[in-house]
C-alpha cells in the first residue's frame, strides 16, 4: 500500500484540454505552447531560460496572469514528468548505476537551482494585484498552499533537501539487495514471503527466520540510514522555524484539517475499539490452525490440507484479472488500466534489484500515472494491484482541471480513493477465484486485514511523532521506545517468544518511515473513509460510485472535510465513529460464515 515515491516540486499550475466528464481513459500527451516540442531536460543550462521568462515577464491584467500560469503549468509538467521518471526507472533497477546517477544528477544539480525560482514565482503568485481578483472560493485551497510553500521556504534548506531527496533512496537500494533461498532456489523477499501462507507449518517457520535474518544483516546500515535522515530532516525543520520535524512536516504535508492531538486520539481509538477485534480474529486463527500457541509465521495459514490463494502466476494474467474485475465494476476504471498498460506504465512483478513496494506515480505531461509493484502471485497482490488502480483511476479523474494546483489532492482522500477500490472491487472478485470456497476465502482475509492493519497504522504513525520529538535519540532509546510502542499494539494471542531479535527492528522494514516521513496515519484515515464507502456500496452500488467519482474529480479544489463529506463521509477520528465503522466490519465477516 505504498505511495508513490513524491518528488519535491515547485508550486506552480497546470493546463489540460482533457474533458473528464465523459470518463474517457483517451488521455493523450500534453500539447506545449510555451516549450518546444523536442525540448529534453539535460541540464540547468537549457531550463533556465523558462524560468527567467517566467519571472521577469510584466503582467498588465487578470487575462496576462492566466496566461503567465498557463506557461508556469507547463514548464512545471516537463521538469516534474522528468524528474519522476528518472525515480520510475531507478526503482526498477536499482542496481544500475547509470539510472541512479541520473537520479542523483536532477536532485542535486536541477532540482536545487530550481527551489528559489520556485519561491519567487510563488511570491509574484501571491503579490500580483490581480491574484485579488480570482474567484475566492474556486482558488482557496490552491491559494492557501502557494501561501504554505512561500512560509516553508529557506534557501538554506536547499542543499539540504537536495541531500535528503539523494540519501532516502537508498532504502530501496538497500532492500533491493535483499534476498534468501529456499528449497535451493533464490527468491526476494516479497516472493518469499507466499510461503508463509504453506500449509507446512516447518517450511513457513524456516522462511519466517530466513526473512527476519536476512533484514538483521543490514540492521546497522538501515539504522545509520535513518539516524541520517533524522538529524538532517530536523535541522530543516529547524532552519524554517520550527520546534521540531514533525510540526513541519504536518504544515508541507498540508495538515490543515488535524492535529497531532488527533494522532494521539486515533491511536488511542485503536487500543480501545480495534485491538479486542484483532484477538477475536487471532483466537479463530489458532482454533481454526488447532494449535496450542499462534506463532508469527502461523498468521497467514490455512490449516493442513487446505492449499494458499493463488489468485495468478504471471505479471500479465494480473493485469489482464484486475481488467476484467474492473470492468464488472465500472468499464471506465478497466478502460484507465487498458490505456496505461498500452503506454507500458506498468511494472508488476517482484524481481531482484528491484525496490521493494509499490506505488502509483502521477505524470503530469502524459496524464496516465505508472504503477510499480513486487507481485509474487498471492492476495496480498491483488489487493494492492486494485489499490493502486485506484489511485490511478483518480489521476484519469482529476485530469480534466484545469489547475496543476487542483490536482494536488490531500494525501488521505487519495487512499481513500485506493482503499475504497479494494473493497469495491471484491464484489467482482469471482475473476481471480473460480472456487465458491476459495473466494469466500479471500474475502475473509481482505476483511480480516481490513481491520488488522490499523494497529500497525497507529504503531508507526505513533513512533514517528516520538522519534521527530526526541530527534537526539540513541539507537538504544529508539529501540526501546519501539518495543513499548509494539507492546500496545500487538495481539497478546500471537506468541513471539524468542524472537524479541526480530521485533526490535521490525520497524525497518517500512518503507515510509525512510522516503516518505509521517506519510503513514493516511491509510487510518483513509481506511474510516474507505469503509464508510463501503457501507454505502452496500445498500446502493451504484449510488456509492457515483459519489467515489464525483469526489475525485474534484482534485485538491475542496478541503478534506468537504470531500469527505461530498462523499457522504464523516471527517471523525472520535473512538465512538471507530467503533461503529469496526462493528461493521466485524458483521459484514460473520456474514461470509
Amino acid at each position: 500500500m505504498s505511495p508513490a515515491p513524491k518528488i519535491p516540486h515547485w508550486h506552480i499550475i497546470l493546463l489540460s484540454n482533457y474533458f473528464m466528464k465523459n470518463y474517457s481513459a483517451e488521455i493523450e500527451k500534453l500539447p506545449r505552447k510555451f516549450l518546444p516540442k523536442d525540448f529534453t531536460i539535460t541540464d540547468w543550462k537549457g531550463l533556465e531560460p523558462f524560468f527567467k521568462d517566467l519571472e521577469e515577464r510584466s503582467i498588465t491584467s487578470a487575462a496576462v496572469l492566466e496566461q503567465w500560469m498557463k506557461d508556469a503549468s507547463e514548464l512545471e509538467a516537463a521538469v516534474s514528468e522528468d524528474a519522476c521518471w528518472r525515480q520510475i526507472k531507478m526503482t526498477c533497477d536499482t542496481e544500475n548505476k547509470e539510472l541512479e546517477q541520473a537520479f542523483t544528477f536532477f536532485m542535486m544539480e536541477i532540482q536545487p537551482k530550481i527551489q528559489p525560482y520556485s519561491d519567487r514565482l510563488n511570491k509574484k503568485l501571491m503579490e500580483c494585484p490581480f491574484t485579488k481578483e480570482l474567484d475566492r472560493e474556486k482558488y482557496f485551497t490552491y491559494l492557501r498552499t502557494v501561501k504554505k510553500n512561500i512560509d516553508l521556504f529557506r534557501e538554506e534548506n536547499i542543499p539540504l533537501q537536495a541531500e535528503l531527496n539523494v540519501l532516502q533512496q537508498q532504502f530501496g537500494v538497500i532492500s533491493g539487495k535483499m534476498t534468501v533461498e529456499v528449497s535451493g532456489q533464490e527468491y526476494t523477499l516479497q516472493q518469499a514471503a507466499k510461503f508463509l501462507e504453506d500449509p507446512d507449518r516447518k517450511l513457513r517457520e524456516e522462511v519466517y527466520h530466513k526473512i527476519n535474518s536476512r533484514r538483521l544483516q543490514d540492521k546497522k546500515q538501515l539504522n545509520d540510514l535513518f539516524t541520517a535522515l533524522v538529524q538532517k530532516r530536523n535541522l530543516v525543520a529547524l532552519n524554517a522555524g520550527f520546534a521540531n520535524y514533525r510540526d513541519f512536516r504536518f504544515k508541507e504535508l498540508g495538515r490543515f484539517d488535524y492535529t497531532k492531538e488527533d494522532c494521539y486520539q486515533f491511536h488511542e481509538a485503536v487500543k480501545q475499539h480495534v485491538m479486542p477485534l484483532v484477538n477475536q480474529i487471532y483466537e479463530i486463527k489458532k482454533k481454526k490452525l488447532g494449535l496450542d500457541e499462534l506463532r508469527p509465521w502461523d498468521v497467514e495459514a490455512e490449516p493442513a490440507g487446505t492449499q494458499p490463494l493463488r489468485p495468478f502466476k504471471t505479471g500479465e494474467e494480473l493485469t489482464q484479472k484486475t481488467i476484467e474485475c474492473l470492468e464488472r465494476l465500472k468499464p471506465f476504471f478497466a478502460d484507465c488500466l487498458r490505456r496505461m498498460k498500452a503506454m507500458g506504465h506498468l511494472d508488476l512483478e517482484s524481481r531482484k534489484g528491484k525496490a521493494p513496494g509499490g506505488y502509483n506515480c502521477p505524470l503530469a505531461e502524459s496524464g496516465a500515472p505508472f504503477i510499480f509493484m513486487n507481485a509474487a502471485g498471492t492476495l496480498d497482490d491483488v489487493t494492492t494491484m486494485v489499490h493502486e488502480g485506484g489511485h490511478a483511476i483518480h489521476s484519469f479523474l482529476a485530469h480534466h482541471l484545469e489547475l496543476n494546483g487542483f490536482k494536488e489532492y490531500p494525501t488521505e482522500i487519495a487512499e481513500v480513493a485506493s482503499m475504497a477500490m479494494e473493497l469495491f472491487s471484491m464484489n467482482h472478485w469471482e475473476v481471480f477465484f473460480e472456487n465458491a470456497e476459495e473466494l469466500k476465502r479471500a474475502k475473509e482475509q481482505q476483511l480480516e486485514r481490513v481491520i488488522t492493519i490499523f494497529p500497525w497504522i497507529a504503531a508507526i504513525d505513533k513512533f514517528q511523532h516520538w522519534g521527530y520529538e526526541n530527534p537526539g535519540h540513541t539507537e538504544e532509546e529508539r529501540t526501546s521506545q519501539w518495543m513499548i510502542i509494539m507492546d500496545e499494539f500487538t495481539s497478546p494471542v500471537i506468541d513471539f517468544s524468542g524472537l524479541d531479535e526480530y521485533r526490535r527492528f521490525g520497524w525497518q522494514r517500512q518503507l515510509h518511515l525512510y522516503e516518505v516521513p509521517f506519510y503513514y496515519i493516511e491509510y487510518g484515515i483513509a481506511q474510516l473513509g474507505a469503509i464508510g464507502l463501503w457501507q454505502q456500496y452496500r445498500q446502493n452500488p451504484a449510488n456509492a460510485i457515483n459519489k467515489f467519482i464525483t469526489t475525485l474529480e474534484k482534485g485538491g479544489t475542496k478541503t478534506l472535510p468537504e470531500l469527505f463529506k461530498n462523499a457522504g463521509l464523516q471527517f471523525d477520528f472520535s473512538p465512538v465513529y471507530i467503533k461503529q465503522l469496526m462493528l461493521f466490519v466485524k458483521r459484514e465477516l460473520e456474514c461470509l460464515n
